[in-house]
């Protein structure tokens, strides 16, 4: 799986630093950089008429030499600056345009551009300025915003301004930032693109989920060494079926149903294990257990938890079974993946006695402190491992918002972790699969639907 960095706003200015100190300059950078995105808004134009909205800073600057760039290729091109460059880069990029440089007064074209503050911002925008870049997006056929939308925070992507406009493209410099993947402020950006410029592998980034490469099963394997996944049913039965319809078609060659009695509706390609549970994790060829999906928080349900967590060698713990977690509970030295939703970070945050400030830094702080690789899935769905590394996920098609599609996740994941794959490894496809498999399902799809898209979602991994 080849993973895309992203970059908060330190991140990318000491890899930008980093290409300083090897001789690279600024102004040589901004060439690259905003050559790369003109040539994208040169396509977007189609020759047609371009406004360029300019700041002060480095970003006005690429807005400049965007221009150029475009006036070349014999675009029609307003420049447009409320303020003078104040860096040596922007200025110098400025006398290159060598052009009119005017107000917003009756400009007017086809595609709007906005290079008035890129990545870095954390405060509002004036009135001033909020007010001329919702004004001239509106006046335009299609906006394009340059690193990031003005008003958009870089690593919090909380919307600075109200009322700022959505944008049809944004153009990433460099490196993907946070915010082009959390929302609120990536429901403003459009389509996204990056722009490379020859950043190198920053330490510590965190992750952009990409289709993952998953190899058939080698020629001599049978359904043990394809691997056996165990899923310890409860009170609810439906979720737990849910989630072995969805480990069966997510690569497991076994999955059995860990059950105290056989439910008429299992389906005769699932095995159903009805000894006592200390029995039926006893055998040594389960590769992997989930337990949660269904499972209840009645009498009973927190010693199957414990039991499940006391004999697996290797456990996906989700649903009802995040409620009952506690942090004496969870095995040493064996993997543990986590599934919350957002209540349940919540209530694990409460359990383990994490305190932090954002669902991101919370689902790091999990991790750490627990031990746990902990997927937090939602809208910007991410996963944390307890040596910090982070992963985000793309958006996933806003149709998986319906009860089941955890436990089909859930079922995924596990079947991943049985076929061999680390706890960090096999949330990371299941993610990409499951948001796949919602996209062949079409819209307002069932669980059931869901979790029998997800081969047709495998098999484009293979």
């Amino acid at each position: 799986m080849t993973l895309a960095q992203v970059l908060t706003a330190g991140q990318m200015r000491a890899a930008e630093q980093a290409l300083f100190d090897m001789g690279t300059t600024v102004g040589a950078l901004m060439e690259i950089a905003a050559g790369g995105a003109a040539e994208w808004i040169r396509r977007v134009a189609a020759g047609r008429a371009v406004t360029v909205l300019c700041g002060p800073g480095n970003n006005g600057g690429d807005g400049y030499v965007i221009a150029r760039a475009l006036r070349e290729a014999g675009n029609a091109v307003t420049v447009i600056a409320p303020l003078a460059p104040k860096t040596e880069a922007a200025k110098d990029a400025r006398a290159r345009w060598n052009g009119p440089v005017g107000t917003a007064a009756g400009a007017s074209g086809e595609v709007f551009v906005d290079c008035l503050f890129g990545s870095g911002l954390a405060r509002p925008l004036i009135p001033e300025h909020a007010l001329l870049l919702r004004d001239l997006a509106a006046r335009h056929r299609l906006s394009v915003a340059v690193d990031l939308p003005s008003g958009i925070a870089t690593d919090s992507s909380v919307v600075l301004n109200e009322r700022l406009p959505a944008f049809d493209l944004t153009l990433a410099l460099g490196a993907w930032k946070y915010a082009h993947w959390s929302l609120p402020g990536r429901a403003l950006m459009g389509q996204m693109r990056l722009v490379p410029i020859g950043i190198g592998p920053v330490e510590r980034a965190a992750q952009l989920i990409a289709r993952p490469r998953i190899p058939a099963p080698a020629a001599d394997s049978h359904k043990y060494r394809r691997g056996l996944l165990g899923i310890v049913g409860g009170a609810m039965p439906g979720a737990s079926l849910l989630a072995a319809a969805a480990a069966q078609h997510a690569g497991a060659g076994y999955v059995k149903l860990l059950v105290p009695t056989a439910d008429p509706r299992t389906p005769p390609d699932v095995v159903t294990d009805t000894a006592p549970l200390p029995e039926a994790l006893a055998d040594t060829r389960l590769a992997a257990v989930l337990v949660g999906p269904g499972l209840g928080r009645g009498e009973g349900a927190q010693m199957t938890l414990t039991e499940a967590l006391a004999q697996s060698r290797a456990v996906v713990i989700d649903a009802d079974a995040l409620m009952l977690l506690a942090p004496g509970m969870l095995p040493e030295g064996r993997p543990v993946l986590a599934t919350p939703h957002d209540g349940e970070l919540e209530a694990l945050c409460r359990s383990f006695g994490i305190i932090a400030e954002g669902r991101r830094a919370r689902t790091l702080a999990l991790a750490k402190v627990s031990g746990m690789v902990v997927l937090a899935k939602g809208p910007d769905t991410c996963i944390a491992a307890p040596d910090g590394r982070l992963a985000l996920a793309p958006p996933a098609p806003s149709w998986l918002s319906v009860a089941g599609t955890g436990d089909v996740l859930a079922g995924i994941a596990a079947s991943r972790m049985a076929t061999g794959r680390d706890p960090f490894t096999a949330a990371c496809e299941a993610v990409w699969l499951h948001a796949e498999a919602a996209r062949r399902a079409g819209p307002a799809f069932t669980p059931s639907a869901l979790a029998q898209a997800v081969s047709a979602a495998l098999a484009a991994c293979v």
